[in-house]
């Protein structure tokens, strides 16, 4: 279940085809207008049974073993639907939906619970600080004589950045996303007290890291760049980074495990950096993060990995 133009959704789906397991690929904004859903519920025995049927393909619901969540869309109602009753009936569309199949006793990746519960990154750093891993100091909040004194304290450059993964949509631009950027306590103004602000240690890095986990399988790869931008954040200069693949120290694998076990992860998309002396700096882990220009890069077998898990063999 993936938005329907996910480079990353076509390698899983091309790679359990090409493993003769079939698959049903649907974008939930298609439904209701173009996915039909039939579910039954018995009186005493537990699960949904029934069928979900695209124009391409049905399948009965029994008969489902895995599902890959991609960020979907939101269910798409037909004109037919009065204004009035449109919230409403976006509403049941999507709850009786999702509801259904995450009610399948099946594998996710990830499982809308978990994702929603994994996402956002002011529980991570407290996540991964339990789980052993190293993470920069933090501050977060729209007090500016706060955030001043927390900078002081800091004594040094630090970095700005987003705290929930949201585009700025302005009129007549494409979606813009806003990259980290390094400042000084003095660059701290009054604009600070608009919203929550997300501020931390500006961490010296040899390169970063960017740790794609899929299952029990680690896919890790150093992020070079050639460009001040892209060593601010790697994401605002693609055309400047260079990739490469290499080994994790056995007790940062092992951290990672706890995280991912901590909030019963089948996929993540983990962003380190590594400081000079080799020590690594956990930023985020992003639960349904893209990986096909990493696996474009290197080659990694990324997509037969997910397909793997996704057919039950790997646990």
């Amino acid at each position: 279940m993936a938005e329907q133009l996910d480079p990353t959704a076509d390698l899983v789906v091309h790679a359990l085809a090409e493993s003769g397991t079939p698959v049903l690929r649907f974008d939930l904004a298609e439904f209701p207008q173009q996915v039909a859903l039939a579910a039954e519920h018995r009186a005493t025995a537990p699960g949904w049974i029934g069928s979900l049927e695209t124009s391409r393909r049905a399948v009965r619901l029994q008969e489902v073993r895995a599902v890959y969540y991609g960020r979907p869309g939101l269910p798409v109602l037909s004109p037919k639907v009065d204004d009035a009753y449109r919230a409403w009936a976006l509403s049941q569309a999507l709850v009786g939906m999702v509801q259904v199949l995450t009610s399948l006793p099946v594998t996710w990746m990830n499982h809308p619970d978990v994702y929603r519960t994994s996402a956002h990154k002011p529980g991570q750093l407290t996540t991964a600080t339990v789980c052993g891993l190293r993470v920069p100091r933090s501050f977060i909040g729209n007090d500016l004589v706060a955030a001043r004194t927390w900078g002081e304290n800091v004594g040094g450059p630090l970095a700005c950045k987003p705290i929930a993964a949201a585009s700025l949509d302005l009129v007549g631009r494409p979606p813009l996303m806003i990259p980290t950027r390094r400042l000084y306590v003095s660059d701290l103004d009054e604009s600070l007290e608009l919203t929550a602000h997300y501020l931390q240690e500006w961490v010296p890095k040899a390169y970063e890291v960017r740790l794609t986990v899929v299952g029990s399988r680690m896919f890790p790869v150093a992020i070079h760049s050639r460009s001040e931008r892209g060593r601010a954040d790697w994401r605002s200069d693609y055309d400047a980074l260079e990739y490469e693949p290499f080994g994790i120290p056995e007790d940062v694998a092992r951290r990672v495990r706890r995280f991912m076990n901590f909030y019963q992860m089948n996929y993540g998309a983990f962003d380190f950096a590594v400081r000079p002396d080799g020590e690594w700096v956990f930023y985020e882990c992003n639960p349904a993060g893209q990986w096909q220009f990493i696996a474009q890069a290197t080659g990694l077998p990324i997509a037969e990995a997910h397909a793997s898990l996704l057919r039950g063999a790997i646990s």
